[in-house]
């Protein structure tokens, strides 16, 4: 049966709202580095209705909309900002520092680094890595943006800084490399752009 858990699987500060369903071996509020041996820090704030499956471990300074979901073995880190209606799946990372809009679906085992931007309706397929270090490991830190009603196919890689366009396609296993311009198909390593056939990105 689904219950809101005890420490010690809750750290800091954390809210639920109702309707939550929050099953075993759940971890909310997880210090980040800072924070770690103190008490009173703010953990996880999360909206009406979400549904956190075993393994999911979201650190602190996480702000999450209604209707969230996450599938199992889910890690969200520190100072990420979710909006509604948001699905994670299974064995998903998303390292922190990152902000998703409404409407998002990430499929299973994907790879969001931190300083990320996704933005309303974007649907990332399974196995899609973005990264975020043009030169590892060097710095230079700049994530991705992924614009409004994207779609990423399983398996393709997002280099770092790169914008994906409002309403463009990526295909499954593309090596993106350059920014894809809005409502247009990225496919191919390196991906190549191309016209959006009829139908698709509707």
């Amino acid at each position: 049966m689904a219950e809101l858990l005890q420490v010690p699987y809750k750290y800091g500060l954390n809210t639920v709202g109702e309707g939550g369903r929050i099953f075993n071996d759940v971890v909310l509020g997880f210090p980040s580095r800072e924070q770690i041996g103190k008490n009173d820090f703010t953990g996880v704030n999360i909206g009406k209705n979400c549904v956190l499956r075993p393994g999911t471990v979201i650190y602190s300074d996480v702000k999450i909309g209604d209707n969230f979901s996450s599938g199992h073995h889910v890690m969200i880190r520190e100072k990420t900002f979710i909006g509604d209606n948001v699905s994670v799946g299974s064995n998903c990372i998303i390292e922190g520092n990152c902000t998703f809009g409404n409407n998002v679906s990430l499929q299973s085992l994907v790879y969001i680094p931190t300083n990320v931007l996704i933005e309303d309706n974007v649907f990332i397929g399974p196995n899609t890595v973005l990264t975020n270090d043009p030169y590892p490991p060097h710095g230079g830190i700049k994530g991705p943006v992924i614009k409004k009603g994207a779609s990423i196919g399983a398996n393709a890689t997002i280099l770092p800084g790169i914008t994906i366009g409002e309403g463009s396609l990526v295909g499954a296993a593309a090596v993106v490399t350059k920014d894809v311009p809005a409502g247009t198909l990225a496919v191919g390593n390196p991906a190549r752009i191309k016209e959006l056939p009829k139908g698709a990105g509707k």
